[in-house]
C-alpha cells in the first residue's frame, strides 16, 4: 500500500527580501518541504504562524520591529508552536544563547550549505535539535567567561530544577551537558540506547524544556564555576 510522504510546512522570516528569495528558491526544489509563508520581521512571523500553522519557522536572529529572540519566545508560547531555527551571520554568541533558552531548536549560520539547511529543517520537524554535540560544546564554551557579579540566584534555580530528576536521569542530563550523543551516553553509563532516549524524554518533561540544548544549558548553569544566567 502506498503512503503519502508528510510535507513539512515552513515559514521564512528575514528582513532582507533577497535572503528570503534565495531561501524560497532553495526550498522550491525540495519535495517534502513547502514554504507556506514569508515574513519581514518577528511580529509578521507570529501573525503568519497563527494563519498558516507552519511546522518549522526559520528566523533571522536580527530583524527590525520584533527580532528573532522575541519572535522565538512568542512562537514557542503559541498553542501549536512551530519548531524554531534561528539564522545568524555570526558565530555563537550571547544573543543566540538567549534564543536557545527561549526554546529554539538550534541555529544555523547563513553560510551553511543548502543541503545542510534542508536537513536541519527536516530534523527539527522530526523533533531533533540541529545542534551537533560539537556545536553544543562550543556554545557552552562561549559562556564560561564570568560576569561582573556572580549569578547565584540563577545557579540556585538551575540546581533546583535538576533536583526534580531521578539519579540516573541526572547522570544522563550531565552527559547531555557534556555534548554526548545517545550512543556515547549509553556506553558511558552502561545503558541501552532506547533507555537513554527514554531518560532524555523524561528529563525534557521534568525540566519543562523542549530540546537537548536547553538541558545542557541548565546543567551548565548549575555548575559551581558557571556564570549562570547568561
Amino acid at each position: 500500500m502506498d503512503t503519502v510522504a508528510r510535507v513539512i510546512r515552513l515559514l521564512l522570516a528575514d528582513d532582507d527580501p533577497l535572503v528570503r528569495m534565495g531561501l524560497r528558491l532553495m526550498f522550491a526544489g525540495v519535495e517534502d518541504i513547502d514554504v507556506v509563508a514569508e515574513a519581514a520581521d518577528g511580529d509578521e512571523a507570529v501573525a503568519l504562524t497563527a494563519e498558516h500553522a507552519p511546522d518549522v519557522a526559520l528566523l533571522d536572529i536580527r530583524m527590525p520591529v520584533c527580532d528573532g529572540l522575541a519572535a522565538t519566545q512568542a512562537l514557542r508560547a503559541l498553542p501549536t508552536a512551530p519548531a524554531v531555527i534561528v539564522l545568524t551571520t555570526f558565530n555563537p554568541d550571547d544573543y543566540v544563547l538567549r534564543a536557545l533558552r527561549a526554546g529554539a531548536a538550534g541555529f544555523l549560520l547563513k553560510d551553511t550549505p543548502p543541503n545542510d539547511i534542508v536537513d536541519a529543517v527536516r530534523r527539527v520537524a522530526a523533533g531533533a535539535p540541529v545542534l551537533s554535540p560539537a556545536v553544543t560544546q562550543q556554545l557552552i564554551a562561549q559562556i564560561r567567561t564570568p560576569p561582573a557579579e556572580p549569578a547565584t540566584d540563577a545557579r540556585a534555580r538551575a540546581r533546583a530544577r535538576l533536583e526534580r530528576l531521578a539519579a540516573r536521569e541526572y547522570d544522563v542530563a550531565r552527559a547531555v551537558g557534556d555534548g554526548r550523543t545517545n550512543a556515547e551516553i549509553a556506553a558511558r553509563l552502561f545503558m541501552s540506547v532506547p533507555t537513554v532516549k527514554a531518560h532524555v524524554s523524561s528529563i525534557l518533561a521534568k525540566l519543562e524544556v523542549t530540546n537537548r540544548v536547553q538541558i545542557a544549558l541548565i546543567v551548565h548553569d548549575a555548575a559551581p564555576d558557571s556564570p549562570a544566567g547568561v
